[in-house]
Order: C-alpha cells, then sequence, then structure tokens
C-alpha cells in the first residue's frame, strides 16, 4: 500500500516535461528579450546615429555670440569724442552655481560690495536668463582680478571676462549732445524682443540710452559675431572649433566743433542755461551746451544709488537738456521775425512810423501795456523798433495781424513743432493759437493773449535749439534747413556724408522784408560789435518769468532769484555770408544785453577771430 502511494505521487516522466516547457519558454524569452535589446541597439546606433550624435555635440559644443565693438564718434575735425577702453568684468552664470548667495556673501567680503549692491545684483540675476551672464562687478582693477583667480575654484559659475567698454574721454563738455551708454535693464529686453531684435543683444550688455548713442543705436551697436566651442564636463572652454567675427559698428562723424563746445562750456560755468551754435549754411549744430552738466561715465558701469540720488534731486536740473528740452518764452529774439510777417502783410513798411508815449492802449480799453523805456521812444519806424526793442510798435503790430497770421507763420519758423533734429530728448515748445488755448484751457482766445504774444511773452514758449532754427529760415531767406548732429556715417575710414534735410520754405510775395530786417539787426549789433573784425548782427531779449501788475515796477534785487527775468540773445556772423549762427538763454540772469551779449560776443570771437596763443597769454 505504502508502494502504491510513492508510485502515484511521484511522476518523473511528468516532472521532466513540465521543466522542458519551462525551460523552452525561459530560452524563448531570453532569444526575445535579446532581439528587442539588439533591434533597439540597431535603431540608436544606426537609424538614430545622427540624432543622438548631435545630442552629444550639444552637450560638448556650445554656441558663443560674441559682441561687436561698439562704432566711435568724431567731432567735425577728426577729435575722439566717444572711444571703447578695455575693461574686466566679473560675471555668472546662474545655472553653473552651486548656492548663489553663498557666493555674493564671499565675494562682498572679498570686494567689500554693499547690501544694497548685492540685492540689485539678485534683482539682475532674476530678471535675466539662467543659463545669461549677469555682471557682478565691471571695471576691475588688475589686483582685484588677480585676487578673484586665485580663488577662482571656490566660486562655480563665476568667470572673469574682459571686454570694451565706452568711455567719454571729455567727460560733462558733450553729454547733453552724446548721451551715454548704461546696461541693458528689464524694460530694454522687452522693447528688443518686441522688435524682433533679441539676437543682435544676445552678447551685448550695453545700450544706447540718450542723445547720439540712442538715437544712432542701431548704426553704432553693430552685428554679432559667433563662436563654435567645444566643453568639457564641467563647462570649461576646451578649444574654439570655428567662429565668426563680429561687425563693428559704424563710426560717426559728428557737426560739432569741439573747441567751440568747450569754449560755451566756459562762457556757461556757474550759470544756469544754454546755448546753441549752428551752420546757417546746412543746419549743422556746431556747439551745444546745457549747464549744468553732469559726468556719462558714472552710468556706462551703472551708477550708484547715491549719485543718481543727487542728480535726480539737484535743483538745477543737470538731467534735463536745456538746449532742446528748456522752454523759455522768445521775449523780444522773435520781433525780427514778427517784423518779417508785418513786412510781408502790409501791416508796415519800411518807412510807416508810430508815436511811442512808453505805452500802448487796445482801443476802447483802459488797461495801459507798458514799454520797457516808461517814458517811450518817440516816433518809431521798424529799423528803429527793432533797434531799440520798442514793444510799443510791436504791441500795435500784433494787434493789426491778429492771433492766426502771427501763429500761421511762426509755425513756418519753426515754433511749436519738434525740430527734426537728430535726438529723442526734445520739447516741442508752444505756438498759440485759438484752437491750443480752446483745448488746453477750454477758454476764448483775447486781444490781450495777442498783445503778449507780439514781444514774445504770453503763451509762447520755444526752446534754445527752435530759436536757432528759426533764426536760420530768417538768414537763409525763408530756405528751411532741420537741425542735425550727425555729419557722416561708415567704418573702416570710409564714412559717407549725410545730406541734411530740409521743411518747405517760408516763401514771401514781399522779399525785402528780408533785407530791412537784416539791416536792422547788423545796426543793433554796432555798439556790441563796433572794434570786432567781423559785422555781426544781433537781437537781444529779457524774458519775464512771472506777470507784473499793470503799474507795478520790476526791481531785480526784491525778487526771489528763481523769479528774476530770462536773459537772451541771437545772432549771427559774418553778416554779410554768415557761417554761425548762436542763440544763448541765461536763467534768471537778468538783462539780455548786458548779461547774454558779453558770452555772445566772446563766443564769435572765439570762432571768427581767435586771439593767438601769445596774445592771449599777454592778456591774461
Amino acid at each position: 500500500m505504502r508502494s502504491y502511494l510513492r508510485t502515484k505521487i511521484r511522476d518523473d516522466a511528468a516532472e521532466a516535461a513540465l521543466f522542458q516547457r519551462r525551460a523552452i519558454a525561459c530560452f524563448v524569452g531570453v532569444v526575445v528579450l535579446i532581439g528587442i535589446l539588439l533591434s533597439n541597439l540597431y535603431v540608436v546606433q544606426v537609424m538614430d546615429h545622427s540624432e543622438y550624435q548631435t545630442r552629444s555635440n550639444d552637450n560638448r559644443i556650445r554656441l558663443v555670440p560674441v559682441a561687436p565693438n561698439r562704432g566711435l564718434i568724431y567731432d567735425r575735425h577728426g577729435t575722439l569724442l566717444a572711444e571703447n577702453q578695455p575693461v574686466y568684468s566679473l560675471e555668472v552664470v546662474a545655472e553653473r552655481t552651486d548656492d548663489l548667495e553663498q557666493s555674493l556673501l564671499d565675494l562682498a567680503q572679498m570686494f567689500d560690495i554693499s547690501e544694497q549692491a548685492q540685492q540689485e545684483f539678485l534683482k539682475r540675476v532674476k530678471a535675466q536668463r539662467r543659463f545669461k551672464p549677469t555682471t557682478l562687478l565691471s571695471k576691475l582693477t588688475e589686483a582685484q582680478v588677480a585676487q578673484f583667480s586665485v580663488n577662482h575654484h571656490r566660486f562655480p559659475g563665476f568667470q572673469i571676462t574682459a571686454g570694451l567698454k565706452r568711455h567719454y574721454p571729455y567727460h560733462k563738455t558733450l553729454t547733453h549732445a552724446l548721451g551715454y551708454v548704461a546696461r541693458i535693464n528689464s524694460n530694454d529686453v522687452l522693447d528688443l524682443e518686441m522688435e524682433g531684435k533679441s539676437a543682435m543683444y544676445a552678447a551685448t550688455k550695453d545700450i544706447g540710452k540718450l542723445g547720439i548713442e540712442r538715437f544712432y543705436e542701431a548704426q553704432l551697436h553693430g552685428q554679432p559675431g559667433m563662436q563654435e566651442v567645444e566643453v568639457n564636463s564641467r563647462g570649461r572652454r576646451v578649444r574654439v572649433l570655428n567662429s565668426t567675427p563680429p561687425q563693428a559698428g559704424q563710426d560717426l562723424r559728428l557737426t560739432l566743433d569741439l573747441s567751440l563746445q568747450q569754449k560755451a562750456e566756459e562762457l556757461l560755468q556757474g550759470r544756469r542755461g544754454a546755448l546753441v551754435a549752428m551752420d546757417p549754411r546746412d543746419g549743422g549744430i556746431l556747439a551745444m551746451v546745457s549747464n549744468p552738466s553732469y559726468d556719462p561715465n558714472l552710468f556706462v558701469h551703472g551708477i550708484s544709488s547715491k549719485d543718481y540720488s543727487r542728480l535726480l534731486n539737484d535743483r538745477s536740473r543737470p538731467l534735463i537738456n536745456r538746449a532742446t528740452q528748456g522752454q523759455y518764452a522768445p521775449a523780444s529774439t522773435v520781433k525780427p521775425m514778427l517784423a518779417v510777417v508785418g513786412l510781408e502783410k502790409g501791416k508796415i513798411t519800411e518807412k510807416s512810423r508810430i508815436w511811442d508815449p512808453g505805452w500802448w492802449q487796445i482801443p476802447g480799453v483802459e488797461r495801459k501795456y507798458r514799454n520797457w523805456k516808461r517814458w517811450g521812444h518817440g516816433w518809431v519806424d521798424v529799423y528803429d523798433a527793432i533797434v531799440k526793442s520798442n514793444d510799443t510798435y510791436f504791441y500795435d503790430l500784433a494787434y493789426n495781424m491778429g492771433i492766426d497770421t502771427i501763429s500761421e507763420y511762426m509755425l513756418q519758423f519753426g515754433f511749436g513743432q519738434y525740430s527734426g533734429v537728430d535726438l529723442k530728448e526734445e520739447s516741442a515748445g508752444i505756438m498759440p493759437s485759438r484752437d491750443w488755448k480752446q483745448v488746453r484751457y477750454k477758454e476764448p482766445w483775447y486781444i490781450g493773449d495777442t498783445i503778449s504774444v507780439g514781444i514774445g511773452q504770453g503763451y509762447w514758449t520755444t526752446t534754445p535749439l527752435q530759436l536757432t532754427e528759426a533764426l536760420l529760415v530768417m538768414i537763409n531767406r525763408g530756405r528751411h534747413f532741420s537741425p542735425h548732429l550727425v555729419q557722416a556715417i561708415g567704418d573702416d575710414g570710409q564714412l559717407a556724408a549725410v545730406e541734411p534735410s530740409e521743411r518747405p520754405p517760408l516763401v514771401l510775395k514781399n522779399d525785402k522784408a528780408w533785407d530791412i530786417v537784416h539791416e536792422a539787426m547788423i545796426q543793433t549789433a554796432k555798439k556790441r560789435f563796433a572794434d570786432a573784425s567781423y559785422t555781426a548782427a544781433v537781437k537781444t531779449g529779457t524774458a519775464q518769468v512771472f506777470g507784473l501788475a499793470e503799474d507795478a515796477k520790476y526791481e531785480q534785487d526784491k525778487v526771489a532769484e528763481h523769479l528774476r527775468d530770462n536773459a537772451l540773445i541771437v545772432g549771427y556772423a559774418p553778416a554779410e555770408a554768415p557761417t554761425i549762427a548762436i542763440t544763448v538763454v541765461l536763467e534768471n540772469a537778468g538783462w539780455g544785453g548786458a548779461n547774454a551779449g558779453p558770452i555772445a560776443r566772446a563766443l564769435l570771437d572765439h570762432y571768427l577771430d581767435p586771439k593767438p596763443e601769445t596774445e592771449v597769454a599777454n592778456a591774461n
């Protein structure tokens, strides 16, 4: 019985068959898996070889953009005004750092970086893409470069880079004309992305912010290059496999005369105001000074909060370009232009006269509009009116012409609109009219408003650049050049001249009007320029900053400094064939002839009749 049970329980044949089936199944499974593996190896090694090779190269090879050298800026005589200097900077690529904040703390101790500067740096890093470098410190000294190099192993992701930075060798002398470059910020990044120019600035850290640097950014920036670089497992460069060199930006030659610019700056020292000098033959700006000014180099490497706050809160407003943004009542400097219109419209003639008792009245109105000379000039013709700057004559002329005529013609002189100068920082000023007042103040235009406009006061405001532009229209007998700063553009020493642009001319039927006003301005200049080696033509102006009561007397010593009159003068020389036209505006300086006049004389002497060095030395 026991033997039978053992036989029943153990079936050797069945077990052998089961083992055989399992062995075959396992073998088949192994064969299938090996087949799958071989198949995958074939796909990877043969079919997808190119793709995986490219991925491998992407890890081993990187495309690195190379920043182009920024174009240089010269004055009309070839003097370098904006250059590029070699500098060392400390940068970080955020994605390669182990602990950015700890590394920053260690570097702050090494290089004495303020807590505020650290916070600003972290904000820039967050605003930047993590694979792009962000500058921590710029303009490192050789000692700082050596100190970091010794400790480089402690700061993964940080590196010293050499490059070129903008430098302005004449500092504040040319700030408001040249402008400056500064770091690209988040707003700039957004603008570049919207304009589709992000790739152009992949390796560039700076961009033009103001002045010529901003207006001609596209020409000055250049085209970036590219390097194909092999890197090791730590991301460090091993070798350069291929490279496309960048294309440097184009150079600019300006119409500015550095010597004249420096002289103008010297003459305005200690005063708030602006000076513009232009070439009447083409509208080129010879000098453009706004005082006070500031050093643009402060912004190139990142201005400190302390320095920026000082400039921003300065009551003298050095950040404003007074030459193109300052808005001033033109006062008597526009009387020659008004006389031209009066002669053209037949409201006055060369010989017509009016009686000036020292005041003028609107018919049927009691209020008296006072002449600056309270007892008057007696009988006055157009020559006397300009030479003596007679207010009564121009009150009467404005009344007879009306605001519509005045506004129509003054717009053609360039008042109340942008000049077209190659700067973005410009104000249009105000050339008042009926419609303008209705829109601005919701009020009708009154005759009294016209009377004030007749002497360049009231609502009328202009910039020194606009005033010089209008003067050029008069010099050129209606031909209207747009002011400009760039004379030629090019590279490799091959600069192509930029043709000056012109606006529609101011055409007069009475062409003699130009001659009459021209002669009157020559007579105005005779006293101050009697001993000059050239003939000049000028017109002065004194602009009220606040209105006086009808019978009130202006006493400068009793008026707060910021409420005192502005002093102005416009002029050109040589009168027979002008090569220079100038406008000087001095804020709160008082009488135009006494204060702005000497500056105009000194500047014209410097340009047209420079003294030999020995004579200057003896004079001192």
